[in-house]
């Protein structure tokens, strides 16, 4: 069951308010894709598997090379990630070294786009009950959403093909590859997103940007602290940051409540961010 905790309820309703007396032509959605759009944890709760994740945890598609190197990349960067004690300037540039030697890991392993199609055939997502019906209800009312991601940005927008949510509205700011004529991957292009520098990916580089500059009121959706940077350099009028806080939640809940206006627990479903995009019209 989703547990919706508003910090400062005087505040959200206030910005609701001045949300829905806007309108729906002046709101656009910026979201995280794993974690966020789909669940954080299994039933056993165990972590989900993000984007990326459905190739590393198969020998399948790219050979047991590819996986053992690809997990000891894992094993040698996420302890760096989660840490404490590392300083952020230290584990961001650690972020981006790992990101880079997994992405040419994938080139040499021979990632291509046959692989992209044959893992999202073979390796649904389970995206969180009412999700799908937050981005139809988006498209039916032309608000554009963007997906922020630090995965493989080319399987992204295969998942979201595959369950038909790739609509005009829809949008994806990711990691790209560049293709050969076979298909193959040969090059992973600049910038790249990983998970702490979201704060200094401006979509204000993007095309995208033509569609959101006069859209000032933002709902921005995350799993990570750092998932908020979304909206750095970004004109709003009125943001609110809607956190779906999936596992470790006696320690981390402190910290969501100061960074996020509303904070989602028990990795619940979309109901509430329905029920508020159904609200502003």
């Amino acid at each position: 069951m989703t547990e919706v905790i508003i910090p400062n309820e005087e505040n959200f309703e206030k910005i609701k308010k001045a949300m829905i007396k806007a309108g729906a032509d002046n709101l656009h959605i910026l979201s995280d894709f794993d974690r966020t759009i789909t669940y954080g944890t299994t039933a056993e709760g165990k972590r989900t598997e993000t984007v990326i994740s459905q190739i590393r945890s198969s020998p399948k598609y790219l050979g047991e090379d590819y996986s053992r190197k690809a997990h000891e990349l894992f094993d040698i960067y996420r302890p760096i990630e989660i840490s404490t004690e590392i300083p952020f300037l230290e584990k961001k540039a650690k972020m981006y070294e790992w990101w880079k030697k997994h992405f040419n890991l994938l080139i040499e392993c021979g990632f291509s786009k046959k692989t992209i199609e044959q893992v999202v055939k073979e390796r649904p997502l389970k995206f969180r009950k009412g999700s799908l019906d937050v981005i139809k209800l988006l498209n039916s009312r032309n608000i554009p959403l963007v997906f922020m991601s630090a995965a493989p940005g080319d399987m992204l927008i295969e998942y979201l093909k595959k369950d038909n949510l790739l609509k005009e509205n829809v949008f994806v700011v990711s990691n790209m590859y560049e293709f050969d004529k076979k298909g193959r991957a040969v090059k992973i292009l600049e910038p790249i997103i990983h998970t702490l520098n979201k704060t200094e990916t401006s979509l204000k580089n993007y095309p995208i940007y033509e569609k959101l500059k006069n859209r000032k009121n933002v709902i921005l959706l995350g799993d990570e602290i750092g998932d908020i940077g979304m909206a750095e350099g970004l004109d709003y009028d009125n943001i609110i940051k809607i956190g779906f806080l999936n596992e470790n939640v006696e320690e981390r809940l402190a910290l969501y409540k100061e960074n996020f206006d509303v904070v989602l627990l028990g990795d619940g479903d979309f109901s509430f961010i329905n029920d508020l995009v159904k609200d502003i019209k």
